[in-house]
Order: structure tokens, then C-alpha cells, then sequence
């Protein structure tokens, strides 16, 4: 049986207007006419503006217009350490200080785990503590210096302490944040599916709060570097805060300057750990990324 011609030209009219196909070269003329800065790697975005001012000091300084016990060149910078790493003392002083942070930080973040997760789902300790730990928040890190020295001495147990003070306020408001916030709706399917205490928590509620708990942790961990430094300040023979310490009192900028280096750098690479961990966490999250 043929088909009838006026059909066919009823049902491709009623398809509106035919697009010719795009070849292929248009879309390699987009991709050409995008921004070239774009294509490159995000490690090396990321290193020109340290890169940039490392290269303008070295050339300040060279040049005369600062002067080298101010602010030193970054080659001496480079020089002090390298000295370090020769004498085996900068191995010490990282040691210690990562030990330090690494003890604090863990108190404080379980410390803060817990209390968050209390306060965030107990409206009565809500009321009962949220205050207290409003008001501790605030006080600044070295007025808590006196007091541990009184309690707990000038030994590592006043540093550690001191740490895990700094990390615990960040952890404790991102975890009850956290668990305050998951969506009711969420928490009404789970109890209409019959689900108890223990399984709403570990089915429902961490899951949902788990972002706002690694961010808290990132935010902590960074603060625990901080307060490391106030830690050492105190009284302390070895550390990065020792090393700001000595260079400061022997007028050694360029120490002071390699302390500082090297606590970016640790700090860096620990919340880049941390950013590692996130993102395998919830990679479930179909989030933004900053992509425009």
C-alpha cells in the first residue's frame, strides 16, 4: 500500500521547522574561543600568586628597597632551612608540633562530637548549654593561658590542652548546626517506617549532618594550628612556636620566616588531607563546585 503524499507532508509540517545539524567544527570554535585560562591545571593557578610574591620580595630585597632584616630574601629564607634539615633540628621542631596538634586536635574534636550531638538533638541541653558554650567561645585563646599554666603546669599537658580548646568550639557548632538543621520531613518518613533512636541517628540524622560535621572539623583542625603556635609561645624547647620564638630574640628574621613557611605548608597539606576526606565522603552530593 503507498502512502499518501499530502499525509506525509501534513505530519512533517505539524514538526515545525527542521534544524540543520551543527557541525562538528562549532563546537572546537567554543572551546577555542573560551578563555585559555581556564584549560590550565588548577595546581598551577593555585601557585602563581605565592609564586609571584616570593619572586617580587627576592627582587625587593636584591634591590635595596627593603631592608634584609626586616623582611628577609626568600633564598635566605630557603638557606635557613636547609640548615635545619642539615643540623636534623627541623625534623624535631615539626615533629613536636604536629604531635601537639594532633593530640589536641583529636580531644577536642570528640569532645565537640559529642556535645554537639547532644545539643543538637535535646532541646533541654540545648537550653542548658548552648550559653555556656556561647560565652566560652569568645574568650581569645592566650587569656586561657594563665589558668592552664595553674592546672596543669608548664609541661605537654597545658599545650595539648590549649589545642583542643581551639578545636573544639569550630567541631561543636558545626555538629549541632548540623544535627539542628536536618530536614523534618526526613525525620517524619523515618518514624512513619518504624525506624528507633539509634537506626534514625546513623540512617537519617548523620548522614544529613555530615557536611556541616566534616566542615566544622576542617575549620577546627585549621584553628588547632593556630593555637599550636600560641601553645609554644608559652614555654616550650622545641616546635615551630619555639622556632618564631628564638628567631624573634636572636633577631633572625629569616627564622621567623621559615617558621611561618613551614606552618602554611603543614597547615596546607593537613586541610588538604581533610578536603581528601570530604570529598569521598559525600560524593554522593550532586553540589555546584564553582563551575560557571
Amino acid at each position: 500500500m503507498s502512502a499518501d503524499p499530502d499525509l506525509i507532508a501534513r505530519a512533517v509540517s505539524s514538526l515545525g521547522p527542521v534544524l540543520p545539524e551543527q557541525p562538528a567544527s562549532s563546537d572546537r570554535a567554543r572551546s577555542a574561543a573560551s578563555p585559555a585560562v581556564w584549560r590550565w591545571p588548577a595546581w598551577l593557578l593555585g601557585a602563581f600568586p605565592p609564586v609571584a610574591v616570593l619572586v617580587l620580595a627576592e627582587a625587593a630585597v636584591r634591590s635595596g628597597w627593603i631592608a634584609p632584616n626586616l623582611l628577609p630574601a626568600p633564598s635566605d629564607v630557603i638557606a635557613a632551612l636547609a640548615q635545619m634539615i642539615r643540623d636534623g633540628q627541623l625534623a624535631q621542631h615539626v615533629l613536636a608540633s604536629t604531635l601537639r596538634v594532633a593530640g589536641g586536635f583529636a580531644l577536642g574534636a570528640v569532645l565537640a562530637v559529642l556535645f554537639g550531638a547532644l545539643v543538637g538533638l535535646s532541646g533541654v541541653a540545648a537550653a542548658v548549654l548552648t550559653p555556656s558554650f556561647h560565652a566560652l567561645r569568645a574568650i581569645p585563646s592566650l587569656a586561657w593561658v594563665p589558668l592552664l599554666l595553674l592546672w596543669l603546669g608548664i609541661d605537654e599537658a597545658s599545650k595539648v590542652a590549649l589545642i583542643a580548646i581551639g578545636a573544639f568550639f569550630p567541631v561543636y557548632m558545626g555538629v549541632s548546626s548540623g544535627f539542628r538543621d536536618v530536614d523534618r520531613k526526613l525525620v517524619e518518613v523515618a518514624r512513619l517506617r518504624g525506624l528507633g533512636r539509634v537506626a534514625l541517628a546513623r540512617r537519617v540524622l548523620l548522614p544529613a549532618a555530615l557536611p556541616a560535621l566534616l566542615t566544622g572539623l576542617r575549620n577546627g583542625l585549621s584553628l588547632a594550628w593556630m593555637f599550636m603556635v600560641a601553645a609554644e609561645l608559652i614555654a616550650a624547647s622545641r616546635g615551630l612556636g619555639y622556632l618564631l620564638t628564638d628567631g624573634r630574640e636572636t633577631g633572625r628574621a629569616d627564622l621567623v620566616m621559615a617558621a611561618i613557611v613551614l606552618l602554611a605548608l603543614l597547615g596546607k597539606l593537613t586541610d588538604s588531607l581533610m578536603a581528601g576526606v570530604e570529598q569521598r565522603a559525600l560524593h554522593w552530593r550532586d553540589s555546584f563546585g564553582g563551575q560557571a
